[in-house]
């Protein structure tokens, strides 16, 4: 009986296109870096930190400046803040010993929208005071107490720990100095050692984890995903584990070499981050044509083989392992256009703080995308509830071409954006050489017609290929769209004077979470309605290119990319208030009319 072949099986078998094309990608990643100007003077930069700012942040105990105050009734503890700096309230803790127990009463403080959290908490400006009642007390006793805050500009400091020996007979309080010293250095991200205690790292670990695992949710990532969850269909089913733990592996290798990346340009003296790299027409090529050559091939209009093809056969050819870890490796690079829920303050603490706390939160990010597939391949109910391989599967198999195509489409949207229609029409023939390429390569011919074909695929390889590396003119004009302007800092201090209640959105055409926000609240009827209600002016700040007036405002908010949202309610000094990454119609209008968000 012949057996139906299943090209779905075979799809890792175009790995040397894949690896021909993340070639292309990591090529463009360096120029990438090397244009940002995130760093305001990067030739005084110091050349051993990881942000670029660095020397604008004060030390600790300058920052935050605690005093003590004792009476037969009460003990007052005070802390000076510089300005903008705050501490947050629910950071403090006191304890106590000998079974006293405290009850603070803190001096009046304001609601924040936290980034880290991604909620209202209150905090400290200037000044902040708890007081304890200590009148029932008759005997000295040791106070330990810790405390965290953060500068407005975006580096959150480690928490601080204090001793005090408080007496309340002889009205003292004595600070205990301990054997190793809490007290963060200086600058905190000038040092390879981590300046975050265990605790914070951890909040930040977790936070990357659930980002890597949403990251799976995102149109560019869900069709790569669906494509190993029928991949191990077919596979043994007793090896399901290993490979699911070779595409983790794929996966983590390929964030932890985004971290080195990020790590190498920094300490060159640039401040890059997540989603600089889509900044490079490039590398939007390389990518569009790596989802329309995997369209094409899981649609069966082309097959790969011959001596083109064959270090990519070579490699899936043990026992699929490899082409299980570079699924993982495609996986990775087909996210680097999206920003999941939780990454934007993760990824944010990450790059303030030194090379190994950094790559370890980047390979949270990249365990946690790989997880829910990973677990799978653990959970033998669901295993074995995947059907058998079959018919089926090349019927699934052409399916899942066709949101590859539109992800292709898209990314020729945003490269049209970048370098104009000129730059879209040049994309599109190389796609058709591609095309041709790809075609020619499955044809058999003997004789002098065999070097005919492969002197075509090849020259229709280097054309297509060309356009990649070609460096076309940017689209830089900033153009009004309705009721947005585009930004400026001069048009946003000219709006503010005038008292006008000013929003802020910081997006680009690559940034998949800041297009849906846009279609979900921004654009609404009901939104744009209280814009008008409340006159607000709109401002749109389009970082699709590298913009140094937006990249400046991005690091004013310690944002190492968009999106980025900033309500400035009318006759308001000082910064602007942030909102969270994934907005709503609801949380938009609730901002704008100063109301508590649901």
């Amino acid at each position: 009986m012949q057996k139906t072949r299943h090209p779905f099986i075979k799809f890792p078998s175009c790995t040397g296109v894949i690896a021909l094309l993340l070639a292309s990608v990591i090529s463009f990643a360096a120029p990438a870096y090397a244009q940002d100007p995130f760093a305001k003077n990067t030739s005084t930069n110091n050349s051993n930190s990881l942000l670029g700012a660095q020397d604008e942040f004060l030390p600790v105990a300058e920052a935050f400046k605690p005093s003590f105050e004792i009476s037969r009734e009460q003990l007052t503890l005070s802390w000076t803040i510089a300005d903008k700096y705050y501490l947050y309230e629910e950071r403090f803790k006191f304890k106590a010993d000998q079974a006293i127990t405290l009850t603070p009463i803190y001096s009046p403080g304001k609601m924040k929208y936290d980034e880290l959290f991604e909620r209202e908490t209150m905090v400290h400006y200037q000044q902040v005071s708890a007081t304890f009642d200590i009148s029932a007390i008759q005997q000295s006793f040791t106070l330990k107490l810790e405390y965290q805050g953060c500068a407005d500009a975006g580096l959150c400091y480690p928490p601080q720990k204090l001793t005090l020996r408080v007496d309340p007979v002889a009205l003292t309080v004595t600070e205990q100095i301990p054997t190793a010293s809490l007290i963060a250095p200086t600058t905190p991200a000038t040092t390879d050692t981590p300046t975050t205690d265990s605790n914070w790292l951890l909040q930040a670990m977790l936070l990357a984890l659930l980002g890597g695992m949403i990251l799976n949710l995102m149109p560019c990532v869900f069709p790569v995903l669906s494509i190993k969850v029928m991949s191990l269909a077919a596979a043994d089913r007793s090896r399901l584990a290993l490979h699911g733990w070779v595409y983790t592996l794929g996966i983590v290798v390929c964030f932890v070499g985004f971290a080195i990346a990020l790590i190498l340009a920094r300490k060159g003296g640039e401040a890059v981050g997540w989603g600089f790299q889509l900044q490079s027409p490039g590398l939007i090529a390389a990518l569009a044509y790596l989802f329309f050559v995997m369209g094409l091939s899981m649609s069966g209009l082309i097959h790969f083989g011959g001596s083109l093809m064959g270090a990519g056969q070579r490699l899936t050819q043990k026992p699929g392992l490899s082409g299980s870890f570079f699924t993982g490796v495609l996986a990775a690079v087909v996210a680097s256009p999206c920003t999941a829920p939780f990454m934007g303050a993760a990824l944010g603490f990450a790059l303030t703080q030194p090379p190994l706390v950094c790559i370890a939160v980047f390979a949270a990010l990249g365990f946690g995308m790989a997880l829910p597939l990973l677990l799978l391949c653990y959970l033998p109910a669901l295993a074995n509830r995947l059907p058998k391989p079959g018919v089926w599967m090349d019927n699934l198999k052409q399916l899942l071409a066709f949101p590859l195509y539109l992800s292709a489409i898209w990314l020729l949207w945003v490269y049209g954006r970048q370098t104009g229609v000129n730059g879209m029409a040049s994309l599109c023939i190389g796609a058709v050489l591609i095309a041709f390429g790809c075609w020619l390569s499955g044809r058999h011919t003997t004789g002098l017609w065999l070097w005919l074909r492969r002197l075509a695929i090849a020259a229709s390889w280097i054309i297509a290929l060309s356009f990649i590396f070609q460096t076309p003119a940017l689209n830089n004009q900033a153009q009004p769209q309705g009721r947005w302007q585009p930004y400026s800092p001069e048009l946003l201090a000219d709006l503010r004077s005038q008292g006008r209640p000013v929003f802020v959105n910081l997006t680009a055409d690559w940034c998949l979470t800041c297009l849906a926000n846009e279609r979900i609240a921004l654009d609404t009827a009901a939104v744009e309605a209280v814009f008008d209600e409340l006159n607000v002016a709109t401002i749109k700040g389009d970082w699709t290119n590298t913009d140094p007036k937006i990249t400046e405002l991005l690091q004013e908010y310690g944002r190492s990319g968009v999106p980025l949202y900033l309500w400035f309610p009318a006759n308001h000094a000082g910064k602007g208030q942030l909102l969270p990454q994934l907005l709503t119609k609801e949380l938009v209008i609730n901002t704008l009319k100063g109301e508590d968000r649901p």
